[in-house]
Parts: structure tokens; sequence; C-alpha cells
């Protein structure tokens, strides 16, 4: 078993401070240093428009200073375990999903408003009425769930993501991870039991199970980033050892995890960089895996 020694955690902080943006770096501090969440939320708050919507960035692919439910669900990750259910970061991000829901309760993958943003090149939205889609509805909406927020934004996204994921038969891997986001938040365990059980095979066919699989794969561990997650049920205690154990062999020689997928643009390096940097460590950290 391969654990992160204390000059290698070093390595990687030291990335963080030299490369990740002030948001991850207060998340790490808040993470490891005991800083209080309370500067995580301020630099939260700066992505987040009068309107209510998360832009500007806090996803790094989407450049623009608009809107997009993508950045609502980055932004609420990032609040997990710090804000509580009457943040008014919260309330008025659902007042801004509540405004850009389709019929159906759901937020569509990417809005149309979009097209006149710089952009990662595969941000391409499903016509100028674009339908909602799981992915982000279900995270958001399973975070929303875990937050204990009470707004009418919720009931209709929570009705519609039981109702897509009703319908689904494969899943594919970003699907899976929303899927999983969800049945592990709702408050409707019993039914969220059932359909984990219905979609355990799907499921974990999408993790790539070789960790020398190449290209952008997801992980079983991506799937099941700390022991509690939900997802840990669909792998073994082999298969998710072997993938931590990639984990701390692909620390690079800056002190950082780099990314699997394509960056089209120079700047979203670091900051996918510090992002998944943080998200590595924590997950080491939930597992025991640093020294």
């Amino acid at each position: 078993m391969k654990t992160l020694d204390p000059n290698a955690f070093a390595a990687a902080e030291r990335y963080m401070e030299l490369h990740a943006r002030l948001v991850d770096r207060l998340r790490f501090a808040h993470a490891f240093r005991s800083a209080p969440g309370e500067l995580v939320r301020n630099a939260v708050a700066a992505y987040q428009n009068l309107d209510g919507g998360f832009g500007h960035a806090i996803e790094p692919d989407l450049r623009g200073a608009g809107g997009q439910p993508q950045g609502v669900e980055i932004a609420l990750g990032m609040l997990a375990g710090i804000a509580t259910a009457d943040e008014p970061l919260l309330l008025r991000a659902c007042d801004w999903l509540a405004a850009h829901s389709t019929a159906d309760g759901g937020v569509p993958w990417v809005l149309p408003s979009v097209l006149g943003d710089p952009r990662g090149p595969w941000w391409q939205p499903q016509g100028e009425e674009p339908p909602a889609a799981l992915n982000p509805t279900a995270p958001v909406a399973g975070l929303l769930h875990a937050f204990g927020v009470d707004h009418p934004w919720l009931g209709p996204a929570t009705e519609y993501c039981w109702d897509a994921i009703a319908a689904i038969g494969e899943v594919e891997a970003y699907d899976a991870m929303c899927v999983l986001n969800f049945l592990e938040r709702v408050s409707d365990r019993e039914r969220a039991e059932a359909e984990f059980e219905r979609l355990r095979e799907p499921l974990r066919a999408t993790a790539a199970l070789d960790p020398d699989a190449p290209g952008h794969v997801h992980s079983p561990v991506d799937l099941a980033p700390r022991p509690d997650a939900l997802g840990r049920r669909l792998f073994s205690d082999e298969e998710i050892g072997v993938h931590l154990d990639r984990i701390v062999a692909d620390q690079g020689d800056d002190g950082g995890w780099a990314p699997n997928f394509t960056m089209w643009t120079p700047v979203v390096v670091h900051e996918w960089g510090g992002y998944l940097t943080l998200a590595r460590l924590e997950t080491l950290k939930a597992y025991g895996r640093i020294g």
C-alpha cells in the first residue's frame, strides 16, 4: 500500500501555492490547515453574478462571465461542509436555476448563451431550447438535499432526476458520477437504494479498472472519492487499493496532479491542476493514504 509521504505532501502544497486559483488555495487551507470556511465562502461568492448564476470561469473551460448550470454544480461542491441551508449564495443560485429550467424541472447541460463566450470546444448547446440533463441537474439537486435547502426549484428538479434515472439502461461515465451524487444525497433512501441496485452493473462498467488505461477515463476512485461514498460499494478493496496506489504514483515532478483530458488553452492547465490536485489530496486523506 502506497502512502503520500510528508515530502510529497509538502510538494503538493507548494504546487497549490504556486499555481492554484485563490479559491482552491483557500479550499486547501480549509481542508488541511484549519483555515476558516468563511474564506472559502467569500471566494466562491466572487464567481456569483447578481442574478444568482455562477460564471467567470469557476468551471475553467467556461470562460464567460455569464452563469451556466455547471458553474452552480462546481460552486455547490466547493461549499459542501461549509454553507448552511439558509446561506444566501445557495438560495440565489436556486432562484437562478428556477429561471433557467425546462418545463420538466431540470436544467440543460449548457445554455445557448455560451455561444458568445470563449470556451472548451465540447461546450455546445443542444439547439436554441436545449433539454434538461442529468448532468448537472442530478448533482446540483443532490447537493441541495445535502445542504437541507428548502426552495421551490428542488422538488420539480428531484422528480425530473427520478424520472430520468428510471429511464436509464446504459450509463455514460459522467452521467454515472451524476447519478451517484444524486442517489447518495437524496432524502428518499429506499428509492435511492432500489435504483442503485438496479444500476449497479451499468454504473460499475463506466469505470476503467485498468490503472494503465489511456485517455480521458474515469477510475473507480473517481466514482468513489471517499470510503463512505455510495460508489464505493461498486468496487472491491483490491480495485480501490490499486487505484489509490496509482494516485500516489502519478504525482508530478512539480508536486501536482495533471488532468487526463484536453487542455485547450494554457490558462486552464493549472486552474484544473489546482482543482484536481486538491481533489486527489482529499481522496488520499479520506482513505488514510497521507502519511
